[in-house]
């Protein structure tokens, strides 16, 4: 009895062994027409097994690197695509670099800090004093999203002025948003029907 443990690795088990066996056969087929002919066959086998791939960009490069991996880059067909080395398939990828971004206080995330540097290069009036007053309600939203618990508003005109340079102030006129305002809403839990003692037309015995 053959087992799988004792037979060659599959390179790429998605296509299975029997099409591993039919690109480790063509490699030793002479006649390099009858190795194109029967290379192309096999690719349409192996588009067959994965249609899902078909909307994927390069779809038919794809398979012919596949093709390539699995006779471990020893089979001479002419691909429409050129044959890759086996080097280009084992180059480690480049380092993500970790963002340089500072960001002082993370629960307000990156893209706040750059709002208020606009708001404080904007020239005083009714309009930047909304503006303010918007930031600082947004920051309180934010925080509340993050610590989900009550916050003290000074802490946020602190946070404030920290992130902005003491540069911005918010009226005393102005009132942040109540904490109940801004909280999410909790959605309510579905009540579990009991079905003891119903019927098959709904009603109780």
């Amino acid at each position: 009895m053959e087992y799988n443990t004792s037979l060659p690795h599959l390179i790429i088990p998605e296509y299975g062994r029997n099409v591993q066996k039919m690109v480790h056969s063509i490699i030793e087929i002479e006649d390099r027409e009858k190795r194109n002919h029967q290379a192309k066959a096999i690719i349409e086998v192996m588009g067959n097994l994965n249609p899902h791939l078909r909307d994927v960009p390069d779809f038919k490069h794809k398979l012919w690197d596949h093709l390539f991996i699995m006779s471990d880059f020893g089979l001479d067909v002419d691909s429409p695509y050129g044959k890759p080395s086996k080097e280009s398939f084992e180059e480690k990828p480049l380092k993500v670099p970790y963002s340089e971004n500072n960001i002082k206080l993370r629960y307000y995330g990156k893209i706040l800090p750059q709002i208020i540097e606009r708001v404080v290069e904007m020239e005083e009036s009714d309009h930047k004093d909304i503006m303010v007053f918007c930031l600082a309600n947004h920051m309180k939203k934010s925080y509340l999203m993050w610590n989900k618990s009550t916050v003290d508003d000074e802490m946020i005109l602190k946070h404030l002025a920290q992130l902005s340079d003491s540069k911005l102030e918010m009226k005393a006129s102005f009132k942040l948003s109540d904490f109940v305002e801004i909280k999410p809403q909790e959605k309510p839990q579905k009540k579990q029907q009991n079905n003891r003692g119903r019927t098959q037309h709904g009603k109780r015995k």
